[in-house]
């Protein structure tokens, strides 16, 4: 669970350590931060997206969610308004604009979200990677999938986006199956150790060189911090960047393992 002090703590670690353009030797790396992360344009999705979440924080109508926490199978069900999710669930706009460029930059023809919630972020992600892509996401609670769904037919994206509900303990490997291979992964779905790594590691198997994996949260608890450094260390990696709330991952052949801390 997030500790604030805590969370302080870590972020003073993060920025004396992070890096800037100048810190950074690679070509790879360096056009992604000065292209990608450090953008600043203003992008139209932005006004589109922020504008349906302006909506939803006005929105008190009442959602049924399903907790499955520690791989429970069925989840404990509990009510909350859609403002409460918008605001507590959805990625701030730095981030959600972030997975926007990310997503126009390498243009991934195959993606999968795990934790779609209302949808805010899935739509950066869906507009920044085109409606020719094969975007699967993955939400836990019916209602809220709903939600999302509805979102997605505001913003013109709902032929765009498959949404899945269920457990992803039992949904995620019959999901996987429609993929020939995995341009994108974005893992927002639970904030555990072993069902993070487990996830990963279904995954895997249809990443290939160009394949990006963003892990949301990275420093949201110890057992996040815990697999993030596992994640890092797995043979198939062979780059990591990380911009304290969320961490990428690259698995690019024939160079050095490298871990960059990237000032965002």
């Amino acid at each position: 669970m997030l500790n604030v002090f805590r969370l302080a703590y870590q972020y003073l670690k993060y920025f004396f350590t992070s890096v800037g353009p100048h810190g950074v030797h690679s070509p790879f790396v360096y056009a992604l931060l000065t292209q990608v992360i450090q953008d600043k344009k203003q992008y139209p999705a932005y006004k589109q997206v922020e504008g349906l979440r302006k909506n939803l924080l006005k929105n008190n109508s009442e959602l049924v969610l399903e907790d499955f926490g520690a791989g429970s199978k069925n989840g404990k069900e509990y009510k909350r308004t859609i403002a409460k999710i918008a605001k507590t669930s959805a990625k701030p706009s730095k981030y959600a604009k972030l997975l926007y460029r990310l997503c126009q930059y390498h243009k991934p023809k195959y993606v999968l979200e795990l934790g779609t919630s209302l949808g805010v972020s899935t739509a950066y992600q869906a507009l920044g990677a085109g409606a020719d892509c094969t975007f699967i996401s993955l939400e836990g609670s019916a209602q809220v999938a709903q939600q999302a769904q509805h979102n997605f037919k505001s913003l013109d994206i709902e032929n765009n986006i498959q949404v899945g509900v269920g457990n992803f303990d039992e949904t995620l490997e019959s999901y996987l199956k429609q993929f020939t291979r995995l341009d994108y992964v974005f893992f927002d779905g639970n904030h555990r150790y072993k069902p993070t790594v487990d996830y990963f590691e279904k995954c895997l198997p249809l990443a290939h060189e160009n394949t990006l994996f963003v892990f949301d949260d990275i420093r949201w608890s110890d057992e996040m911090e815990k697999a993030w450094e596992e994640i890092k260390e797995h043979p198939e990696v062979s780059l990591t960047i990380d911009l304290f709330f969320i961490g990428l991952v690259y698995f690019k052949k024939g160079q050095a393992k490298q871990h960059f801390q990237l000032r965002f």
